[in-house]
């Protein structure tokens, strides 16, 4: 059987999508692209904005118009946060919600009697899409080691959608880290819904630090990333786990969506400016080199013009080493949609373009200390328009790395000697 997966969104539902994926190569199913004739498509969906919703829709009417006689699933927070909704579609066949895995492979068989089969995770406390051994077509793993949300920003669906907080123990993430290292994986990216909240739920609590000092006495050879960390979660400990142990990428993400108290209220996001910058001043002084990326929204319903300037004036202030910079995008159902004054489209995305034009300066001045020194690079097997191959170095750095005789996957030591455009030059020594 020929079956098409789509995903959309975070690293979370491509690590889902990863599960699926490798229960139907144990069936013995055909994996093909999702724009080519298959017997069966599986749209795995965002729901984090409206644009998302939309997005699900248009790609399970692509699946229609390829194959009108296949089976059309969808997936993922979408389908779980509105069957009723999505199942009226008529080019969807059946709606399966989060964690429900036999249901998914009865629907993609054909076997699945009932259209909607949803889970209510509010009662559920075990992660249930978990375990793979490989990534296919990836240099990078992702392995999650939490699932779902207790904390419930007023812009955010997502502990609806993927309910509350539960992790997986550390024997299980130990054990799918050294399975990656054994399929040749040389980095892995440990991600989860709310990372910084990992530990807690489990029958012996523990915290995110305690579980990457216990990745560090296994010495896995290969290095270990984390995703996005909230400026409370930055602990001494942490960092200091991390700074102590050289598999831990010197690469941090910290959101804060805000720099402006004001703002941040409104997003219920739980800290203040002072305590996000004493977040990056805890990081830098234990790894003085260390990337610290964030993510900025703009245009978040009641956001004044005072107030976007403040935020431009903490980040600035700041320096961190990259922005993901998102205009806001309504997402029904969310507090944020409904309790203030939307800010207007044009306005929106022009403190977007002023903000990625502090992004870019600066990255720049980040990338740029980082000229005439030697960084390890994980080669991508991408390369530009020179023939040189891209990859990342430890501080999530990009470099196009000319004179390498290595593979794709592989770690290399890389001479940066300059720049071009946006990524670093470099040679492998």
């Amino acid at each position: 059987m020929r079956v098409a997966i789509a995903t959309l969104g975070c690293k979370v539902n491509q690590y889902d999508s990863a599960v699926f994926q490798r229960m139907f190569d144990e069936r013995g199913w055909r994996r093909v692209d999702f724009s080519q004739p298959a017997d069966a498509y599986v749209v795995n969906t965002c729901t984090v904005t409206d644009r998302a919703d939309a997005e699900a829709r248009r790609l399970a009417r692509r699946a229609r118009r390829v194959n009108p006689s296949a089976r059309v699933i969808m997936t993922g927070c979408y389908a779980q946060v509105d069957p009723a909704g999505v199942s009226t579609l008529s080019e969807v066949d059946h709606v399966v919600g989060l964690g429900r895995l036999a249901d998914l492979l009865a629907a993609v068989e054909g076997d699945l009697g009932a259209r909607v089969a949803v889970s209510d995770l509010r009662k559920t406390r075990e992660v249930a899409t978990f375990g793979i051994r490989s990534f296919p077509g990836r240099s990078r793993a992702f392995v999650k080691i939490q699932e779902g949300c207790d904390l419930f920003c007023t812009f955010c669906i997502i502990p609806v959608a993927r309910g509350p907080s539960r992790s997986v123990t550390p024997r299980e993430v130990v054990g799918e880290i050294e399975r990656l290292a054994r399929a040749g994986h040389r980095e892995v990216v440990l991600t989860g819904v709310h990372l910084g909240g990992y530990g807690r739920d489990l029958r012996r609590p523990t915290s995110l630090a305690e579980l990457l000092a216990s990745i560090a006495d296994r010495r896995p050879p290969l290095r270990v990333r984390l995703s996005s960390i909230d400026p409370p979660e930055v602990t001494t400990e942490l960092v200091a786990t991390m700074a102590a142990a050289p598999i831990f990428c010197d690469h941090f993400h910290v959101p804060l969506q805000a720099g402006d108290d004001r703002t941040l209220a409104r997003m219920r996001r739980r800290y203040t400016t002072d305590e996000a910058a004493e977040a990056f001043a805890r990081i830098r002084r234990l790894i003085p080199d260390a990337s610290i990326g964030t993510d900025i929204i703009t245009g978040f319903p009641g956001e004044t013009e005072d107030e976007f300037a403040e935020t431009c004036r903490f980040v600035e202030r700041l320096e961190p080493s990259y922005l993901h910079v998102f205009p806001y995008s309504k997402r029904r159902s969310t507090s944020a949609a409904r309790r203030w004054q939307p800010v207007e489209p044009r306005v929106v995305h022009e403190r977007a373009r002023r903000m990625r034009a502090i992004d870019r300066r600066l990255r720049r001045a980040y990338e740029d200390r980082f000229v005439g020194r030697t960084l390890e690079v994980l080669l991508e097997g991408n390369s530009d328009d020179d023939g040189r191959i891209i990859g990342h170095a430890r501080n999530y750095v990009k470099v196009a790395v000319a004179a390498v005789a290595a593979e794709e996957r592989q770690l290399v030591q890389v001479r940066v000697s300059g720049r071009h455009g946006n990524r670093l030059l470099g040679t492998a020594l």
